[in-house]
């Protein structure tokens, strides 16, 4: 079945122990079924239920498609001052 590579980083690559992890893609996949997928990982219940999410570096709706040429990116907030 094919995949795509979804980076995590700071607090939510700490929290799933990885910088980058593979999900594996359904026919159809939308960003929001990639997001289930990771949400549904061992340590994910530290990450928010909607998170803001990147496709290809670039913002992505849930309803996004996903591809697996693509790359996923899950992204923390940032905090400034």
């Amino acid at each position: 079945m094919p995949s795509v590579r979804v980076l995590l980083f700071a607090s939510y690559a700490d929290a799933l122990g990885a910088s980058a992890i593979d999900v594996e893609l359904t026919p159809g996949a939308r960003v929001r079924d990639i997001l289930s997928s990771v949400l549904a990982r061992s340590g994910a219940h530290r990450l928010p239920p909607s998170p803001m999410v990147a496709v290809n570096a670039e913002y992505a709706q849930m309803d996004d498609l996903v591809t697996e040429r693509d790359e996923v990116a899950i992204i923390p907030p940032v905090a400034g001052g």
